[in-house]
């Protein structure tokens, strides 16, 4: 099956994920305008956040099985679809609820990153995988720093609805490239729903399928504590302003996508398992050593930020070996393994932002938050560690 499945364009696929990631934020900026337009609270116009990375949660374990069973190609399609009807529905709504509702529906497009990395399993053999994987999961840098720039930029000049005047003009251009050019990739797909749903307890059963996901949602996990404490730390611990706020958690995203760019070199040449075990030390390393500098008295913003600054450079060495293993414990079923993958990488990354939220304050602030993102990066370094022993096994 691999090695006659038509591979997608590379672009396609890039653009595919750089919609679903700005997606999520290009319209940040927006929020208080919103609020005063809709004559709502700012709360209730921030679940067009929160409770958009609680759909895309669930969403992702029905996209994965969907598309193992009828196939890559007309789940996007349909899902593209969706998007823009959604795009449009949030462009011309006159009431919260009715911009929440399609705000929710708008969630389909995950599928285009979802299916990308299904789509890539489908067409490459393992490390190659990897190595395509590395060059989508820049987008998944560049685009959420990119985001929310033009989302401001467009409210500035023509309000917020002009960013869903983007989103589907995007959205509709996708659906229209991918309806011509892009094949069908999962040339095997399961003969009915029933025998997909039987063959998910082989997925959810295998140790080294878990323990590639856990350490995949661990590595995110340590970067989701850094978007949710960074603000509190840079504002008042170190009294930076707004400008340099953004400029250091840009850095981190920056160091991701420089590990990324490392990850396709590299995998052409290392195995996927010490590529990922080097991205969890430069992560925990990093860490530590800005840690002790700060026990040690050298509490400055360059120490802390500087220590951050490796677990985006280690994430972005581990995240995609991470998702080319668990993808090929089970080929047939990489839709399906995606889709698992993922909801625990968002379901776990709310649950830290949650904890870095209601734990960190002022007086702990710089030690807590290097603590606090070293804890998930080591938990990763074990589970992939376990994977190597697994694999060791006859």
């Amino acid at each position: 099956m691999t090695a006659l499945a038509p591979r997608p364009r590379l672009i396609i696929l890039v653009l595919l994920t750089a919609l679903s990631n700005t997606s999520l934020n290009m319209f940040t900026p927006s929020l208080a305008n919103m609020a005063a337009d809709f004559e709502t609270s700012y709360a209730k116009v921030n679940l067009a956040i929160a409770g958009y990375l609680a759909v895309v949660a669930l969403l992702q374990l029905l996209i994965g099985p969907l598309s193992d069973r009828f196939g890559r190609r007309p789940v996007l399609l349909i899902s593209l679809a969706i998007f823009v009807v959604a795009s449009f529905g949030c462009l011309q709504a006159e009431t919260i609820e009715e911009f929440l509702i399609f705000r929710m529906l708008q969630t389909a497009v995950y599928a285009g990153w979802l299916l990308s990395m299904a789509m890539v399993r489908d067409t490459c053999a393992q490390r190659e995988a990897a190595t395509l994987i590395s060059y989508i999961t820049m987008a998944m840098a560049v685009a959420p720093m990119m985001g929310p720039m033009i989302g401001g930029t467009l409210d500035f000049f023509f309000g917020w609805r002009a960013n869903f005047v983007l989103y589907l003009a995007l959205g509709s251009l996708l659906l229209i490239v991918c309806f011509v050019d892009l094949k069908e990739t999962n040339l095997e797909p399961s003969a009915s729903m029933t025998e997909q749903w039987r063959s998910y307890p082989k997925i959810v059963g295998s140790g080294r399928y878990w323990g590639y996901v856990l350490c995949q949602a661990f590595s995110v996990g340590a970067f989701y504590i850094f978007i949710g404490g960074a603000p509190l730390v840079a504002s008042a611990v170190f009294g930076l302003s707004a400008a340099k706020l953004g400029l250091i958690i840009g850095s981190i995203t920056g160091g991701f996508a420089v590990g990324a760019f490392f990850s396709s070199q590299l995998t052409k040449r290392w195995p996927l398992l010490r590529l990922i075990i080097t991205g969890r030390l430069v992560a925990c390393v990093g860490l530590s050593l800005g840690l002790i500098a700060v026990l040690c008295g050298i509490n400055e913003p360059w120490v802390v930020f500087g220590a951050t600054l490796f677990v985006g450079v280690g994430n972005g060495l581990t995240v995609p070996s991470c998702s080319a293993g668990y993808m090929s414990v089970f080929p047939r079923l990489a839709g399906s393994a995606v889709g698992l993958a993922g909801s625990m990488a968002v379901a776990t990354g709310a649950l830290m932002t949650w904890l870095s939220g209601s734990l960190l304050t002022a007086e702990n602030g710089a030690y807590a938050l290097l603590g606090f993102m070293l804890a998930p990066s080591f938990a990763g370094l074990l589970a992939i560690l376990i994977v190597r022993l697994l694999e060791k096994e006859p």
